[in-house]
């Protein structure tokens, strides 16, 4: 919907956990998030979202918060005169098969953000991006400590230690920078995956989003199966946060909060001895309602 010269864009963020990765709803063959504009016809936002995920990527939505609204002048603006408004949601599903009509397909999130996995140690292209940010803080002397500063706020440099939330901070400093192919960047010497327009941005703060409230809510096992044992629910808050956490104190805070139940049941799947299958405690919602439910995110 066009009003005066504002443009409204309604754009999804879905992400699902499957085999112990983070991955992330696209069509156009991985290049965008499922969007389109809010029409007259829609009843609100959030039911025009979802008949333009249904009608691109077929693809059913449970859980779904809005995320953000981006209508900077500067970015993503498609319309002479005017400019778009990015109204963004965060959906959390179950992987499946895409049937809808907009070439869409399931991709890992780590693709388009390689800095941002830091479960087998650092990340190699760090220093390529240490390098960049660097070279762009010499190239103005006037700036030049300012922007140090922020870079090694941002990707833990110097006496600064890495902050898993800061993902959007990280990719709006490499944007500024011109180190991502959104602003500039060559395609060659682009960093992780591009996307159209501001929807790299917007998947950023989808990730950041998620990072931040996994810590606080049990919103991970809206990404679980219904019955999953101790590791596997470990290794799906390792893959969001993109870090290792400490075996031990990961199933003590989960025994202690009472967030899950034993269904009685074991597995085999993991090839050793058989190991408990647990479920969610739904009861947990109302319980936790008030004072949260915090999980253990720091490294091994």
């Amino acid at each position: 919907m066009t009003i005066g010269f504002a443009h409204a864009e309604l754009i999804a963020v879905l992400v699902a956990v499957t085999g112990g990765e983070p991955r992330v709803m696209t069509i156009r063959s991985g290049d965008a998030l499922p969007s389109g504009p809010f029409e007259m016809g829609h009843r609100t936002l959030q039911s025009g979202l979802r008949e333009w995920v249904q009608e691109q990527t077929g693809h059913p939505v449970g859980y779904l918060e809005q995320l953000y609204t981006f209508a900077d002048r500067d970015r993503n603006n498609e319309i002479l005169g005017g400019r778009t408004i990015s109204i963004s949601y965060l959906g959390l599903v179950h992987e499946q098969a895409t049937p809808g009509g907009g070439r869409p397909g399931w991709q890992g999130w780590y693709g388009y953000f390689p800095w941002e996995d830091w479960r087998t140690g650092r990340p190699a292209v760090l220093d390529h991006l240490v390098d960049c940010l660097m070279a762009w803080a010499e190239r103005d002397p006037s700036r030049r400590e300012d922007r140090i500063r922020r870079a090694n706020f941002a990707f833990g440099l110097g006496d600064a230690s890495w902050n898993e939330d800061l993902v959007l901070q990280r990719y709006e400093l490499l944007y500024e920078a011109g180190v991502v192919n959104e602003s500039g960047c060559a395609a060659e010497n682009n960093p992780g995956r591009a996307m159209f327009a501001d929807h790299r941005r917007i998947l950023a703060t989808g990730i950041a989003r998620l990072r931040a409230k996994i810590k606080y809510r049990p919103v991970v096992f809206e990404l679980m199966p219904v019955s999953f044992t101790l590791l596997q629910l470990q290794r799906s808050v390792e893959a969001l946060a993109g870090l290792t956490l400490h075996k031990q104190n990961f199933r003590r805070l989960i025994e202690q909060q009472e967030l899950v139940e034993e269904t009685g049941e074991t597995t085999s799947e993991t090839g050793g001895r058989p190991a408990k299958l647990f479920r969610y405690r739904h009861a947990v919602l109302e319980e936790r309602a008030l004072a949260g439910s915090k999980l253990p995110i720091s490294r091994n």
